[in-house]
């Protein structure tokens, strides 16, 4: 089945939708706003996490959504993600979950995912979400932003195979080793930052195939990643554009044209381990909340 309830299977039997809206750097106010107007407009997956700051903004709006589109709880699937700064031990982690659930107004996630492998921490913490899933406030759990060596050394430790890694990817970040080697480990790949912002979204090659196909140069990239298996969440603040961004199954790109923009990558992050204190003690990135005006209390 193509579309929205487009589902994959997850290595625990867990079905999750393969597209989906993502609402990094958006307030509370703007989260309600875009999650209700995206789940109205046939989204069921909603990815956020306690580092965006707008856990409760995302749960107001699913509440809204739902009660718009006439749909029940159990329809959707919802991540969210282990905050850096609340890893540590199964009580800590416990504690950090219930709050999250309370914010989101949620009894349960369906996928809850390690925001960064902090490295003294990320297999402790690892292990109180195996405790977490199987309890039953998840539904399935996960990983993001870890490199092989890393994923490596959780695997010799886990119990639970992660069922996803979240990783920047896109045109020009196709983070092809650590998909090679989570894809051989049965665990899939979701994509954050799937446009890649101005470099992906003003490429000549995804301009000129945007003509061809007459098609906006998201709807080029985001069909292309649908092709290449990729679990998506891509965020907007605009209806116009999530309903746009949804409308990339009435088409096929080629294979030639397929291969023409697996060739623009250049392994470019735009975020990654050294941009943070919690790894680099001289990292930009603080470890911290992100907070916009009506979030702070």
């Amino acid at each position: 089945m193509d579309g929205l309830h487009s589902t994959i299977t997850l290595n625990n039997g867990v079905k999750m939708p393969r597209f989906g809206l993502g609402v990094w750097k958006t307030d509370n106010r703007t989260s309600r706003d875009s999650v209700a107007a995206a789940i109205k407009n046939g989204y069921l997956a909603i990815d956020t996490a306690r580092q965006y700051g707008n856990e409760q903004g995302t749960g107001a709006g699913i509440k809204l959504g739902l009660g718009q589109a006439g749909l029940k709880r159990s329809d959707l699937f919802v991540t969210t993600k282990l905050y850096n700064g609340e890893q540590g031990d199964y009580d800590q982690v416990s504690k950090a979950f219930e709050n999250q659930l309370k914010d989101l107004g949620l009894d349960y996630v369906d996928l809850y995912l390690m925001h960064w492998p902090v490295d003294k921490t990320y297999i402790e913490s690892y292990h109180a979400m195996e405790k977490l899933y199987r309890e039953g406030k998840v539904r399935a759990i996960g990983v993001s932003n870890f490199d092989n060596d890393r994923m490596e050394k959780l695997l010799e430790e886990a119990e639970i195979i992660p069922a996803v890694n979240q990783m920047e990817f896109n045109p020009t970040n196709q983070e092809r080793e650590i998909l090679a080697f989570d894809q051989s480990h049965d665990i899939e790949m979701t994509a954050w930052s799937p446009l890649g912002g101005g470099e992906s979204l003003t490429n000549p090659v995804i301009d000129a195939l945007a003509k061809k196909y007459d098609r906006s140069a998201a709807q080029i990239i985001l069909r292309w990643e649908w092709q290449r298996d990729i679990i998506t969440v891509v965020k907007s603040t605009h209806e116009k554009r999530i309903i746009q961004n949804s409308q990339i199954f009435d088409f096929s790109l080629s294979d030639e044209d397929v291969q023409k923009i697996n060739e623009l990558d250049q392994g470019k992050r735009g975020l990654w381990y050294d941009d943070f204190q919690w790894h680099n003690s001289n990292g930009k990135v603080a470890n911290g909340i992100d907070q916009w005006p009506d979030t702070r209390k």
